[in-house]
């Protein structure tokens, strides 16, 4: 007779107890999950970190584009206003030489009458230019001081026509060059972003939760970098503090700073503060949004002072100083294409215009890492 006894289930140790095999098993599968939350990239796909990344700088980018479209918009503008004025440079000089031709024809006319067989300024007029005819003719020796003058002044008039509208022929060129450029550019921007957005739309809420995490562990690590830096600028203006007894002193750069530039930072860093909040829009001046450049150049036009349209432009509208001689006001630039730039307002801090989905915000200097910073230049 076969007997009949009780199975019981594995049992192993884990941490010192006894646990069943199932549990142990259901313990080791969370170990694992939890470990694959921060492994390196699966045979599936990237990792949370690479996709990061890879949304970091495509947004990078299409702000380095938005900068080249900014460069193209402002070209295209100016090109624009140029061909338009000499289009109605050439209407003009037109016009005259359709007068000056009727006071020819008014000679003519009057020679006719006479009755001349062959009108010296009738021939003249009828002739392929008028130096074709001066070349087979004594025609100005002949011709009244009244027709020499009529004869001349059409001749000017129609030599300086012809090179008007081979400028205007020119300038609409360079101008379809520029709107080429201009919409090379805005596809580019536009593919970075539509780029950005795919990568971001694919992520679950809990990758969005943990970039979030990341991202704050981030700029908690910027901020303190950016209170290391306001200790280093304390300490030095301590030591330069008996060095001036004046409203004007020199930083040990050599940079000389006055009152007259603080109270123009003041009213530049006034315009930028009342903008925080408004969206990042790229090609944006405001008022409602802006990107990087159309802030830092809207903020310093409040103050009076006209700044150029693009980042490229901006980092040679002022003297360059040292990050150690930052003075609220003073733009800083990022990235070795210096496709950024926000305005310091002290304490290792800045307002900018981020990045596109971002909204205009204070934020510490080193929000991307000490290594972006360019340079810093002090306008006016």
């Amino acid at each position: 007779m076969a007997s009949h006894r009780k199975t019981r289930p594995a049992v192993t140790r884990v941490a010192g107890i006894r646990t069943p095999a199932l549990a142990t098993a259901a313990i080791t599968s969370v170990a694992l999950l939890s470990q694959s939350a921060n492994a390196a990239p699966s045979a599936d796909g990237p990792s949370l970190e690479e996709v990061e990344k890879k949304v970091d700088d495509l947004y990078r980018q299409a702000e380095s584009a938005t900068e080249k479209y900014d460069a193209a918009k402002e070209k295209t503008s100016k090109q624009r206003r140029r061909v338009d004025s000499l289009l109605n440079d050439v209407a003009k000089r037109a016009q005259k030489l359709n007068e000056e031709r009727e006071r020819l024809g008014s000679f003519a006319a009057a020679q006719y009458r006479t009755g001349a067989a062959a009108p010296d300024t009738a021939t003249f007029l009828l002739a392929d230019s008028p130096q074709d005819y001066f070349d087979q003719t004594q025609l100005m020796g002949r011709l009244t001081a009244r027709q020499k003058s009529a004869v001349d002044d059409y001749f000017t008039e129609q030599s300086a026509t012809m090179k008007k509208r081979e400028e205007a022929s020119r300038s609409l060129e360079t101008l379809s060059t520029s709107q080429n450029d201009l919409q090379t550019a805005k596809a580019t921007v536009q593919k970075k972003l539509s780029d950005a957005r795919e990568l971001l739309s694919k992520m679950t809420a809990e990758e969005k939760a943990r970039l979030a995490a990341i991202e704050k562990k981030r700029q908690q690590e910027a901020v303190r970098k950016a209170a290391e830096l306001a200790q280093q600028q304390a300490a030095a203006r301590k030591a330069q503090d008996g060095t001036s007894s004046s409203d004007t002193g020199t930083t040990d750069t050599g940079v000389t700073t006055d009152s007259s530039y603080a109270a123009k930072a003041a009213k530049a860093l006034a315009f930028a503060r009342a903008q925080i909040g408004k969206p990042y829009v790229w090609g944006a001046t405001g008022p409602g949004s802006y990107d990087c450049s159309g802030l830092t150049q809207a903020a310093w036009k409040a103050a009076g002072v006209d700044l150029p349209r693009t980042t490229y432009d901006q980092v040679n509208a002022g003297t360059t100083v040292s990050l150690a001689d930052a003075q609220p006001g003073d733009l800083i630039f990022f990235y070795d294409d210096i496709s950024h730039v926000g305005v310091y307002i002290g304490n290792g801090m800045m307002i900018h215009a981020p990045k596109p989905g971002a909204y205009v915000r204070e934020e510490s200097i080193y929000y991307a890492g000490a290594s972006i910073i360019h340079s810093v230049v002090r306008p006016a």
